[in-house]
């Protein structure tokens, strides 16, 4: 088996045993720094939505009091305010949904799906936990989902849903005295939500996988190619020259060509030995023919 042969099949056993250990593990980080990434974007959405809450509720709400005596503005409403401005957004990032899933909501459409009331509930029984993450099946594949709770610490809020007696004749007009009464002060009453499907993560996460992987496969490849070339125009070549030369020494060709070299590492000092040990027999012939 030849050294060249040798040297290429541990090269490969240790390039497949490395780029199999390196693929598993940046696998993992990438996977997992993908969902975190995508969490991190969530719970900026959140913040987003929150901010559009408080600002509606300091700074809209008291502009439009006057008006809400004649007619209900869902407007000064901060969940309404923040939904609408979150599924604007959505437009430009459709991957990304928000939702304020509440359990006895005044607007239809913020009703708790029943996953999303679970975590309503989780939150009410668990009142020291301020974040859930985790992952759902749905209708597109499993999604990736944050959540954080929305309680009423305002008591400014249970003038429209603590009964129906206290509540603005004009939101009973708009929205019916079905929904959205009953809650308490400090009562969790539902759960601000960002969806967003697995395959988001999972793709970005792939890519850079790919592009990995790819990078390290061809720097793999060129170091190969690189030291291939290396041991043979530094070992293989003097080692074949110097070995073709010793067997015609060996077969009586005593005036053969000197080895040339000028190198001072192993293979020159290999040379080098072969030379003396060549004059060497040369003169211990010379000595038995006289």
């Amino acid at each position: 088996m030849r050294l060249l042969f040798k040297f290429n099949l541990i090269f490969l056993v240790v390039f497949i045993a490395g780029v199999l250990g390196a693929g598993k593990v940046s696998y993992d980080l990438l996977q997992s720094n993908a969902k975190e990434e995508v969490l991190n974007h969530a719970r900026l959405t959140i913040e987003k939505a929150s901010a559009v809450r408080t600002y509606t509720n300091d700074q809209i709400r008291p502009l439009l009091e006057t008006q809400m005596k004649y007619t209900f503005l869902p407007q000064t409403v901060p969940a309404y305010s923040a939904t609408e401005v979150l599924a604007t957004l959505s437009k430009s990032f459709p991957d990304y949904t928000y939702k304020e899933a509440t359990l006895n909501p005044t607007n239809p459409r913020d009703r708790a799906a029943d996953w999303e009331a679970d975590i309503v509930n989780r939150f009410r029984t668990q009142a020291d936990k301020k974040e859930f993450v985790g992952e759902r099946d749905s209708g597109t594949g499993r999604s990736l989902y944050i959540a954080r709770p929305l309680r009423i610490t305002n008591a400014a809020c249970l003038a429209c849903h603590s009964t129906v007696e206290a509540a603005p004749r004009t939101l009973i007009d708009k929205y019916g005295q079905a929904n959205g009464f009953g809650w308490q002060l400090n009562e969790v009453i539902g759960a601000q939500v960002v969806s967003v499907p697995m395959a988001v993560p999972l793709a970005r996460a792939e890519q850079a996988f790919k592009v990995f992987m790819g990078s390290l496969i061809g720097i793999f490849v060129a170091i190969g190619i690189v030291l291939n070339l290396m041991l043979y125009l530094l070992v293989i070549r003097p080692v074949t020259a110097l070995s073709k030369l010793a067997n015609r020494v060996s077969l009586g060709e005593l005036d053969a060509p000197e080895f040339k070299t000028h190198g001072r590492d192993e293979i020159g000092m290999l040379a080098q030995s072969f030379a003396r040990m060549r004059h060497s027999l040369d003169h211990a012939i010379k000595m038995l023919e006289t």
